[in-house]
């Protein structure tokens, strides 16, 4: 009885042991994940339903604001601020819900990195 009170103790050690190695690489890997930086070439790949409205020229069309060379920051916030319901474009508002935060900070680094033609 003795001998299994060891070992059942010794497996549950173990089990415990293999539960935090899983649990520690899951937060590393998020961490990572989270820390690396927005992918530009995932943006361009996003970016055709923007440039529909938003000319790649960096040109405003009517009351369409350019948004080429926007900073990545005045960017998030501004799509967040649409998510929110904060700012008052219903199909903007739309565009922002289904994008989640990776598809948006790729959008940013993609737009923020490109210059407006003269």
């Amino acid at each position: 009885m003795m001998k299994m009170r060891v070992k059942m103790r010794h497996l549950i050690n173990r089990i415990h042991g293999l539960v935090i190695a899983v649990l520690a690489t899951g937060l590393m890997v998020t961490t990572a994940a989270a820390q690396s930086p927005p992918d530009k070439a995932f943006g361009v790949f996003l970016s055709s339903q923007c440039v529909t409205c938003h000319m790649l020229s960096g040109k405003s069309v009517g009351s369409i604001p350019p948004i080429i060379g926007w900073p990545e920051a005045q960017f998030l916030t501004v799509m967040d601020s649409y998510k929110k319901k904060e700012r008052t474009n219903a199909l903007m508002q739309v565009v922002a819900d289904r994008l989640n935060d990776e598809e948006t900070a790729a959008l940013a680094a993609y737009f923020g990195s490109l210059k407006p033609q003269k």
